[in-house]
């Protein structure tokens, strides 16, 4: 173990109250070779769970020696991992006693298929939302292909309701997913009292955050809002209040699905595939679309308000939406509407073909193109292709529109996502043109 890396909690305790038993002659040292000691020891010898466990199981379970003497609170945590043998025991007295007659007991099991049987429940769903069609279909594209996506309206309209329910359209977690998740929720330690995530995480931070909270880092570093809401989404609401330096690091980790931390003597690298989803108001009074609230905003206002999002960024945002006020005829609508179970089916079928048509790319840099929002110009180019009518919809759009070039390719993208989510080969001159209309902030953001 380096001495200059600094270390962090009491984790070691129990080892070092070990060895210092043995080297005393209290307990036989051979007795302390088949095991692995993790635990926080208090001082009447009770042990504390630690944070970190089911990352120190991985790692535990690729050495010689796979079991593991740990607090009774953490087993459950570190019995995950199958090939680890974990003791759970609830004080010093009882870890010496264990060692002395280690048939007394038996290790901790974990049927991690049962526990993960049906995935999580969502306690939010779609259906709960009235009116609001044009944004549901484009959240619905926008989880399909893997998209980010921005929403601009004024206060009240549901910007925050339907970022909340991004998750429930999204696939269901695979065990791996699950697995990768609650590891970086253990390092963290911001796991739940069962130990084990089954739902898609939704991180949702205040503008006020730091940019070390947001990406992680720290003098002891660990995993940030970023790497929290990998596998799931991270919804930033009010996008230009947040600090300009966090937004800027934000461009890496939607590049490259991965966030990277260097410091003087090390570098260290945390997941951070997530779906961005932010909003934000039309101008800083947040009445600029309201047609019964006069806005006291001049253009410039306006102009700066919204120049606070950078060219790079917007860039890496597929969908660009308005969100206006719900009308009073849809409030009072006694129907119910569509459900996230349902929108989630034809979200899982527009990803089965996606992840066939992918599945024999393999790797792309760190990791895996499984979605058409990870497509580099290559695959676009490849998978994108356009008839006449299609290519020419497009052509006028961005000529008439004045469509930035960059909006280019993220078009040609969502149209991939809209003709799998129809379930065509071909991208037709309707799916170009749904996808436009997503285009449909890019000069006012841009500008």
């Amino acid at each position: 173990m380096h001495s200059d890396i600094k270390k962090e909690g009491a984790c070691f305790d129990l080892a070092i109250a070990l060895g210092i038993l043995a080297a005393t002659g209290q307990i036989g040292k051979e007795r302390l070779q088949n095991y692995s000691f993790l635990g926080e020891l208090s001082l009447d010898g009770q042990l504390r769970p630690v944070h970190g466990v089911l990352a120190i199981s991985l790692t535990i379970s690729k050495f010689p020696v796979k079991s593991l003497v740990l607090p009774e609170k953490n087993a459950q945590e570190a019995a995950v991992i199958q090939e680890i043998s974990a003791w759970p025991l609830k004080n010093l007295k009882e870890v010496v006693q264990f060692l002395a007659d280690p048939g007394s007991r038996s290790p901790f099991k974990l049927d991690i298929n049962h526990v993960f049987k049906g995935g999580g429940n969502y306690t939010l769903d779609f259906s709960e939302v009235k009116g609001q069609y044009f944004a549901k279909r484009a959240l619905e594209v926008a989880v399909s292909g893997g998209h980010n996506i921005i929403m601009l309206g004024p206060p009240g309209s549901g910007k925050t309701m339907l970022a909340k329910r991004i998750p429930t359209i999204m696939p269901n977690l695979s065990l791996e997913e699950a697995l990768e998740i609650t590891k970086i929720h253990s390092v963290a330690g911001t796991l739940l009292n069962d130990n084990f995530i089954r739902t898609r995480p939704f991180r949702c931070p205040h503008h006020s955050i730091s940019d070390t909270a947001l990406i992680g880092g720290g003098s002891v570093p660990k995993p940030g809002e970023i790497s929290l809401s990998h596998y799931g989404v991270l919804f930033l609401d009010e996008l230009p209040e947040f600090n300009r330096k966090a937004l800027e690091a934000l461009r890496q980790p939607l590049e490259d699905n991965l966030i990277c931390i260097s410091r003087v003597k090390r570098t260290l690298v945390f997941p951070a595939c997530f779906i961005l989803a932010a909003a934000l108001n039309p101008c800083p009074c947040g009445n600029y679309f309201n047609p019964h609230k006069p806005c006291h905003c001049n253009p410039t206002k306006i102009k700066n308000y919204l120049g606070k999002i950078s060219g790079p960024l917007l860039d890496r945002i597929d969908l660009h939406i308005e969100v206006p006020q719900v009308k009073h005829r849809e409030l009072s609508d006694a129907r119910e509407a569509e459900s996230s179970a349902a929108i989630r089916q034809r979200v899982e079928n527009a990803r089965a073909i996606q992840q066939k048509r992918f599945s024999a790319i393999g790797k792309s840099g760190s990791t895996s193109i499984f979605c058409n929002a990870q497509m580099t110009n290559r695959l676009i180019k490849e998978y994108c292709v356009l008839d006449a009518e299609a290519s020419n919809l497009l052509n006028m759009a961005i000529t008439e529109l004045a469509l930035s070039a960059r909006a280019y390719d993220k078009i040609l993208k969502v149209s991939r996502t809209i003709s799998d989510l129809a379930g065509s080969q071909n991208i037709k001159s309707e799916h170009v043109a749904e996808a436009i209309q997503y285009r449909s902030l890019d000069r006012q953001l841009s500008g």
